[in-house]
């Protein structure tokens, strides 16, 4: 805000070439408080001419950040695989393609991460309700523990406190796990077939279709 001086029309500033710097230099760090964002600044007297605007200081720092590394973590942030979502349909597809071609269409086919997280999921025709939750539930066993549900069903024990009382666990052959070396990333389960070793073989057919995995 100036001041105007009366009778005359001069400003205070005109009269004061000093004032009239200050509030120059003034208005100079205030254009460049708000509209740094937009790259636009005004140069303070004295200040370097060529000194690159705020804006292009912070993306360049983006950049040297991305190129660093970041995000990446440090050594005590793990590195967590997963099946991409290509793989994941790709592997449900050929087990719901198996158990059709073994005259058991009505299955339900669930691909999960290692937490039991479902990445795919195919109901075939006519596959009932329950199909779904056990497709799924099949799956997770076998990645949690690594290994085929057939399998873990074998140590379930017949009393007393056994893996079966783990939540979201089931021990029924049909569940298979997908691994990346020795590490456990994901499993595939098929529910819905009268017979689990059915159920196996079309989860053991949707793993063949992942690339570099077992």
């Amino acid at each position: 805000m100036t001041e105007t001086m009366p009778g005359n029309g001069h400003t205070a500033a005109d009269r004061h070439p000093r004032r009239r710097a200050t509030v120059l230099a003034l208005a100079g760090v205030a254009v460049v408080a708000t509209a740094g964002i937009a790259a636009t600044t005004l140069t303070a007297p004295g200040a370097e001419a060529d000194a690159p605007p705020a804006a292009q200081s912070v993306e360049q720092a983006a950049e040297q950040s991305v190129g660093q590394g970041a995000g990446k973590g440090g050594p005590d942030v793990q590195d967590v695989p997963r099946v991409t979502v290509a793989g994941a349909t790709r592997a449900a597809e050929a087990a719901l393609a198996e158990c059709q071609a073994q005259d058991v269409p009505f299955v339900t086919v669930a691909v999960v991460d290692r937490n039991g997280q479902v990445q795919a999921m195919l109901r075939g025709d006519d596959a009932a309700e329950h199909t779904l939750e056990a497709a799924q539930r099949k799956a997770y066993t076998a990645a949690a523990f690594g290994a085929p549900t057939s399998e873990l069903a074998e140590r379930v024990a017949d009393h007393g406190p056994s893996i079966a009382d783990l939540p979201g666990t089931m021990y029924l052959a049909g569940g298979v796990p997908v691994k990346d070396g020795d590490a456990s990333i994901a499993g595939i389960g098929v529910g819905g077939a009268p017979d689990g070793a059915v159920d196996e073989s079309c989860a053991a057919a949707g793993l063949e279709t992942l690339k570099g995995l077992s």
